[in-house]
């Protein structure tokens, strides 16, 4: 009679430490997966992208307007005076140190 308990324990032993390696198994990769949304996670933080319920949202780094007013305004410049010819009474612009729009007549050489 012992021996039918033991026989019918060790398949149930065999059993528990089965689901319990397999456990483990599917924790580890828990705990895996976990550490790489975290490392990407942070890596996105880095360039401005946070993952939100909603979806992705990007961030605009921080551009300091009065460059980005410089760097349009040059541009903008830079093609009003090509487009001028030198011969010709036409209007040409000068930025001032502040950044704002002067337009002043070209006078001739007399």
């Amino acid at each position: 009679m012992a021996r039918s308990v033991a026989s019918q324990l060790v398949p149930l032993v065999i059993l528990l430490l089965v689901v319990a390696g397999i456990g483990f198994v599917c924790y580890q990769i828990y705990v895996g997966a976990a550490k790489i949304r975290e490392n990407a996670e942070n890596s996105f933080a880095s360039r401005n992208v946070v993952f939100t319920k909603d979806g992705v949202k990007v961030g605009v780094r921080d551009v300091d307007n009065e460059r980005y007013v410089d760097a349009t305004q040059s541009w903008v410049v830079k093609a009003w005076n090509a487009g001028s010819t030198a011969n010709n009474n036409t209007n040409k612009i000068n930025i001032d140190k502040h950044a704002t729009v002067k337009t002043v007549k070209k006078r001739r050489a007399a």
